[in-house]
């Protein structure tokens, strides 16, 4: 899955915001603009004084409660090469915003054996994905980056939420009656018995059930789990995954109204979506109406990340356009609007600006090469820096263990909180009831 997308969270388990000085800035109306610690310390540090200025302005802040960030969480599956449609969509949000929240950014390795799978390439492609965050921008002083399936917890607690979960919830998911289908009925080897099998034999859904795994139908629950261990308070979400996070949310609340119904603390938060920018959502160039994917079999559909500059030119180029005449964001015409938000992302200018430039514009002809001047633009420094991570593989591990241990420290406490209040004894109890 590009997975997902998803969380809330306690404010006793959110990070506090750092700072540095004690000194709190104050700012006239006209100059309300969000201000982080560390721009404020610069501004305090190295404004001049100006004639007649009062100390007033610029004074050591009384002692406060120290701010906090909301806990954010989420993840790319390592299928394949992340694309143009991870990065816009999900990775370069996490970027903008990580100064923002309290980050913890996985990959999930876990998700991604739920459909058959190479052994060596998921390896490889684990490290891939993990190093294609840090190239992108995520700075691991500022989010934990880590592989899901080295925090144990994950798959622990995916099994007690899994005995407090009604089957009937994960019959209604969507997504696992559409990945179901691509799996089974949509596979060749299905397909042969489907139409050369008797009436009897092709309708019986068992025969396309031993095609999807149990794994399969039960992910949404892993998925609430990965959400629930960090007590976290917003998911990044798009409109395919909103049904996991309300699904999330109904498994936190049953679970703490059946275990934590006389406690002053409930286990899990329940946590909130995080909307991203509307204009994120990209497209497949081979269809404007599918979302670009890692799993479609025409590797034309995407442009992946670690794409040399030919093969970008090459896709683009051979894109699906349509025969109207000119350039627009007409909604008619989804392929001109995928291609025109993608410009825009590439070359950074905004829709007001592109729409100028398509007045001057003769038609796809002259808008391609543009197109594939900026694309190859802004992926030049990630590949580089790509290029310099995996040629640097002790900081990579390094990267990844620092971030396992700051994630397990989180996830184990809720793990043990989990289990206590389901009745689970452990190791070390000191207070045993009476036998």
């Amino acid at each position: 899955m590009s997975l997902i997308s998803l969380m809330a969270m306690s404010l006793t388990l959110a990070r506090p915001l750092r700072r540095g000085g004690g000194c709190s800035l104050t700012m006239s109306s006209a100059l309300s603009v969000p201000v982080s610690p560390r721009r404020a310390r610069s501004l305090y540090c190295c404004a001049p004084a100006t004639a007649g200025a009062t100390a007033a302005v610029l004074e050591p802040a009384a002692p406060t409660e120290p701010a906090v960030k909301k806990r954010v969480l989420s993840g790319v599956q390592p299928t394949g090469m992340l694309h143009l449609g991870n990065y816009l969509g999900a990775i370069r949000q996490w970027v903008a915003n990580q100064e923002l929240y309290d980050n913890y950014f996985c990959v999930v390795d876990l998700h991604a054996i739920t459909a058959p799978h190479t052994p060596k390439e998921l390896t490889k492609d684990t490290y891939r994905t993990a190093a294609l965050y840090l190239a992108s921008g995520i700075d691991p002083e500022q989010s934990r980056i880590f592989v899901q399936s080295h925090v144990t917890a994950h798959a622990e607690l995916m099994w007690l939420l899994n005995c407090a979960t009604p089957m009937g919830w994960l019959e209604k998911m969507i997504q696992y009656k559409e990945k179901s289908a691509k799996q089974g009925a949509n596979s060749e080897s299905v397909r042969r018995i489907l139409y050369s099998c008797s009436p009897a034999i092709a309708a019986d859904r068992t025969v396309v059930a031993r095609q999807v795994s149990v794994g399969l139908f039960d992910y949404p629950v892993l998925m609430a789990a990965d959400i629930l261990l960090y007590q976290t308070q917003l998911v990044p979400v798009g409109e395919d995954q909103r049904q996991h996070l309300e699904l999330t949310r109904d498994i936190a609340r049953r679970f703490n109204d059946q275990y934590c119904k006389n406690k002053e603390r409930k286990t899990f938060v329940e946590p909130d979506a995080l909307i991203v920018k509307s204009n994120a959502r990209v497209m497949s160039l081979q269809d404007g109406s599918a979302k670009m994917s890692k799993s479609a079999e025409n590797d034309m559909s995407r442009i992946n990340l670690l794409d040399p500059p030919d093969v970008i030119a090459q896709k683009i180029k051979r894109c699906k356009t349509d025969s109207v005449k000119g350039l627009s964001y007409d909604p008619a015409r989804p392929e001109a609007v995928n291609l025109l938000g993608i410009y825009e992302a590439m070359s950074g200018r905004s829709r007001a600006e592109v729409e100028l430039d398509l007045e001057s514009m003769a038609g796809w002809g002259t808008f391609k090469p543009l197109l594939t001047e900026a694309t190859i633009a802004h992926l030049e420094p990630l590949q580089k820096r790509y290029n310099e991570i995996v040629s640097e593989t002790e900081y990579l591990t390094k990267v990844l263990k620092e971030g396992q241990e700051a994630a397990d420290e989180v996830a184990s406490r809720t793990l043990a909180d989990a289990k206590r209040a389901m009745g689970f004894t452990l190791l070390g109890d000191k207070k045993l009831p009476k036998l």
